[in-house]
């Protein structure tokens, strides 16, 4: 069956040369071509459940940890893991992570990429659970960062975000919906810190604080 096109073909053609790059860097001398692996990623970040969780998100994580690579041990090894993070995505379960952690274990052996890389690339991809990057852990520091940046735009990029959130959620009633958001930002402003790295909390962090308040004094007026 032939796969359908992204709804971005821009934005897909310019990942899909990101990620080669990518691979031309990890991956053995000889591995297999790189695109036919890239390809079947962009399929999934466009699938139509998705409507946060899209190639622009992959897009916007990747940016981000490119401009926090310095704080990183293996840059590239946290790039996998934002093009894995979410590659599996089901609005309705609860394990979308454990589960886009075993596509990248079974994925990047096939395309050629080392043991190690390969495993610290599901280890961060797990990490996005709970978003608890141990101290000194700076690969998951930054790709936790990377992944959290959203919350930390201006008002109105934060409120498309919000909205976009609750239309992949639309299936779950209005009450469910907000008792459960709400208990999601508790959680965050409880965290004694957001941001993990020092470049990526002076820039998000008060902006961040700021929205996740205002979103959730609507939650919970």
């Amino acid at each position: 069956m032939p796969t359908p096109p992204h709804p971005d073909t821009a934005l897909a053609a310019a990942l899909l040369d990101r990620w080669t790059a990518l691979l031309g860097r990890v991956a053995a001398p000889g591995s297999a071509a790189p695109a036919p692996f890239g390809d079947e990623l962009l399929r999934r970040w466009s699938e139509p459940q998705r409507k946060y969780h899209t190639l622009r998100h992959l897009a916007a994580v990747l940016d981000v940890a490119d401009e926090l690579a310095d704080e990183a041990e293996d840059p590239d090894a946290v790039r996998l893991a934002a093009w894995f993070h979410d590659a599996v995505y089901a609005p309705e379960r609860s394990e979308n992570e454990e589960r886009s952690a075993r596509l990248a274990e079974r994925v990047l052996p096939e395309a050629g990429v080392p043991a190690t890389v390969t495993a610290e690339t599901a280890r961060l991809v797990r990490l996005t659970a709970t978003h608890e990057a141990a101290a000194g852990d700076r690969n998951g520091a930054v790709l936790c960062d990377a992944d959290l940046a959203v919350l930390g735009g201006t008002p109105a990029a934060y409120a498309a975000y919000a909205a976009a959130v609750r239309e992949e959620y639309a299936f779950v009633p209005d009450d469910a919906f907000r008792e459960g958001r709400a208990a999601v930002l508790e959680q965050l402003l409880a965290l004694p810190r957001l941001y993990r790295t020092p470049a990526a909390q002076s820039v998000y962090a008060v902006a961040a604080r700021s929205n996740l308040l205002c979103e959730l004094s609507a939650l919970r007026p």
